[in-house]
């Protein structure tokens, strides 16, 4: 039986508690050793549940230490990228709801 050639991942190590892993949930970036999406504790940040609130949701498996990363990774993207692309639903048409309604 020949043996498997090793595949390059692609893995990125984004900082000590994340990491993005095309084999992880699609190349999103989680939390090491776990499948929790790092949006997903970002938008409960912004959604006001409190750090403690959130270590508890995911039992510990996201720690204080690594909700600071993620938010300080999200600042540094924010910084890196400026605000180009944010709020672009605002300059969108609306939808015409006569056309929805005879659709």
């Amino acid at each position: 039986m020949k043996p498997k050639a090793k595949r390059s991942t692609g893995r990125a190590e984004l900082g000590e508690y994340i990491v993005a892993d095309p084999d992880i949930c699609h190349g999103q970036p989680t939390f090491k050793g776990t499948r929790v999406l790092v949006w997903v504790v970002l938008e409960q940040l912004a959604d006001g549940m409190s750090w403690d609130a959130i270590v508890k949701e995911w039992r510990g498996r996201v720690p204080k230490a690594a909700i600071a990363e993620a938010a300080s990774l999200a600042s540094e993207l924010v910084k890196q990228r400026g605000y180009r692309g944010l709020n672009d639903h605002h300059r969108r048409k609306p939808a015409r709801i006569g056309d929805l309604a005879t659709a």
